[in-house]
């Protein structure tokens, strides 16, 4: 037996930097600064005295006595995600755990809760949201749905709907010229490069403007004003109704792809089973299904 076992956040950021091969990537997937990251290392070579890693600028690379270390630790946190998961059993009666984006939670889920609530009133729901899609295999929840996801093991993955994306703005900005409109950019799918090369028409977008790594916080810029933005079609939906949102241009350009992945453990749960019907049956009849 060690003297002092190294802590479990060490090993973590140790698996993490390994299977990147990066100290910074590492610290961006477990939402910790690249300097917490290093010092977790130099703490576990220092406690088992001996390097692990090859540092060349930027890249590392492991020493065998890192890889022997990695293989261990995945075993290890593998055993351990799975003695947790087991731990399902014990929880509250009644419980559904969902993972999804901020921007879906904000705009599409949660002011339609209200209606899945009288259905199941009983449905003890514990909203999760990340930025990134959820490891499922060490992450306690029963479903995730987002524009993110890819197959995870003991999983069904399931493609929902094909999003579609518009040209949009708040009424007021209409009443501006053109060139005096202020451009709201944001990443991925809403980037103007979507709308321009699938055929989108110049609705005077400039390559200056503001900003928005979050698809929520831009079409929040956008409700409120703003400028005018590339919009998700199954997002901005509520905010057309509302009036604070008006089209660019009737044309519509291909989105991402919304899916959910349902773990196998909750796959027969009669709650879960419930919210997903709920679920089918909220979300737009936009092909694929």
């Amino acid at each position: 037996m060690l003297k002092h076992w190294p802590p479990l956040n060490a090993l973590r950021g140790f698996e993490a930097a390994a299977r990147l091969g990066s100290f910074h990537r590492a610290a961006e997937e477990l939402h910790l600064s690249q300097s917490a990251i290093s010092q977790q290392i130099r703490g576990l070579e220092d406690s088992l005295e001996q390097p692990l890693f090859f540092r060349q600028g930027r890249s590392v690379s492991l020493t065998d006595a890192g890889a022997d270390l990695l293989a261990t630790t995945q075993a290890l946190l593998r055993q351990l995600a799975s003695g947790i998961r087991r731990l399902d059993q014990y929880r509250k009666p009644h419980q559904l755990i969902v993972n999804t984006s901020p921007a879906f939670a904000r705009h599409w889920l949660v002011p339609r809760l209200g209606e899945f609530r009288r259905q199941q009133p009983q449905a003890d729901l514990w909203l999760l949201t990340s930025e990134e899609a959820p490891d499922m295999a060490t992450q306690t929840l029963d479903i995730a749905i987002r524009d993110d996801l890819d197959a995870q093991a003991h999983c069904t993955h399931r493609v929902l709907l094909q999003d579609r994306l518009y040209p949009a703005c708040h009424p007021s900005v209409l009443a501006l010229p053109v060139d005096a409109r202020t451009t709201l950019h944001g990443e991925r799918e809403m980037d103007w490069s979507q709308w321009q090369v699938q055929g989108g028409a110049d609705v005077g977008q400039q390559r200056e403007g503001l900003n928005f790594s979050e698809p929520g916080q831009l079409l929040d810029a956008a409700c409120q004003g703003l400028g005018i933005a590339l919009v998700s079609e199954l997002l901005a939906a509520r905010a057309c109704e509302q009036g604070l949102l008006h089209p660019l241009d009737a044309a519509r350009v291909r989105g991402p792809r919304w899916s959910w992945l349902l773990h196998e453990d909750s796959a027969a749960d009669p709650l879960v089973i419930s919210f997903c019907e709920w679920l089918l049956q909220a979300l737009p009849d936009t092909a694929p299904r």
